[in-house]
């Protein structure tokens, strides 16, 4: 999967998502520093280790850069950023349960906008699948022969 670049100065705006999020009792926020091992644990049990071990480096960030998506107190989604290289959104995830109501949208938003304020004009999705999906909520472009970039050479 190719990464894409993201023009940070062209966002949509983050408060019509945030309110609809609201409006379907889902809270898309900030993870506190004392939320670490249940945003952990949720990540390695739906999605895997490795990005449990990538949202980890956003945690020790000053402030958090890892966003969770909750609903009825459980956490269904997150999204780190500047968690596995400086400038990059990922991992995320949504649980399949709640896929197609906005959350990841509404995660990478948030994300974005919080690369922005960090001082950043472009910001990278690495290893982003599927490319429509960000081609369409952020304008998101590929970068030619991104493909593995930095995720080569892994330990097994």
């Amino acid at each position: 999967m190719p990464d894409m670049l993201v023009n940070l100065l062209m966002l949509p705006p983050l408060k019509p998502v945030m309110l609809e999020m609201n409006n379907a009792n889902i809270i898309v926020r900030p993870a506190q520093p004392f939320e670490i091992t249940q945003a952990l644990d949720f990540v390695e049990r739906e999605f895997s280790v490795a990005w449990a071990d990538e949202i980890s480096v956003g945690f020790a960030n000053k402030p958090v850069s890892v966003y969770i998506a909750v609903a009825d107190n459980e956490i269904v989604g997150f999204a780190g950023y500047e968690c596995t290289r400086r400038s990059f959104f990922g991992p995320t995830g949504v649980v399949d349960s709640m896929q197609g109501r906005g959350i990841g949208k509404a995660l990478l938003l948030a994300s974005l906008w919080g690369l922005r304020a960090m001082g950043y004009v472009y910001g990278i999705i690495g290893h982003a699948g599927p490319v429509e999906f960000y081609e369409k909520a952020v304008g998101a472009t590929v970068i030619p022969d991104s493909d593995p970039g930095i995720y080569t050479d892994l330990l097994k």
